[in-house]
């Protein structure tokens, strides 16, 4: 009888250590995909804070041109619209829609200093205009590190049982930060 107890116990000692390691590994796994989420997250956080600058500094540089350029109503308008659809925005995925409308849009309103030779040499654009550039580097590299974090978490959940842990912690793909086809060619600005 002594054998058979022992037997019994080794068993049940096997099944016990296997559900624990089973355990750890189902809670660890689960623990990863929150974490890559939670990452996701804050990167998109670190892109809004940048378009939040951006769209601080905007209403400044548009009071300046507008002293200059009052004939680029429709432009104003547009970039008025714009900054409205961003934060009217519900989604990820529809503030980087109203983030790359504005852009293009942006980069009209800046090439109008070819157009007018006193506006290139008014020292509060200039200063207004490398702030934005500056904040538009500032935007570039946080949309990198985003998209980064996008493409680790999207692999993550793609993979067999980074898909049952995404699953399981109720978390998606996360939206890419693309730019749209028409927005990357360079405005070309006619009067």
């Amino acid at each position: 009888m002594s054998k058979l107890l022992k037997i019994i116990l080794i068993i049940l000692g096997v099944i016990l250590l296997v559900g624990f390691i089973g355990f750890r590994w189902v809670i660890s796994g689960y623990n990863r995909v929150i974490v890559m989420d939670e990452n996701v997250k804050g990167k998109w956080a670190q892109v809004e804070n940048q378009l939040k600058r951006r769209y601080d500094l905007i209403p400044n540089l548009v009071e300046t041109v507008k002293g200059y350029a009052k004939h680029e109503k429709e432009l104003f308008e547009n970039i008025a619209e714009a900054r409205t659809k961003y934060f009217q925005a519900k989604d990820v995925k529809g503030k980087i829609e109203g983030a790359n409308r504005l852009e293009g849009v942006l980069s009209r309103l800046l090439l109008l200093r070819e157009t007018y030779p006193e506006l290139k040499a008014n020292q509060s654009f200039l200063k207004l205009q490398d702030s934005l550039e500056g904040t538009e580097n500032r935007i570039s590299v946080e949309r990198k590190r985003y998209n980064e974090a996008v493409q680790f978490l999207n692999t993550f959940i793609r993979t067999f049982f980074g898909r049952f842990f995404a699953v399981m912690a109720g978390i998606s793909n996360a939206e890419y930060y693309e730019i749209p086809e028409a927005e990357k060619e360079t405005p070309k600005v006619k009067f």
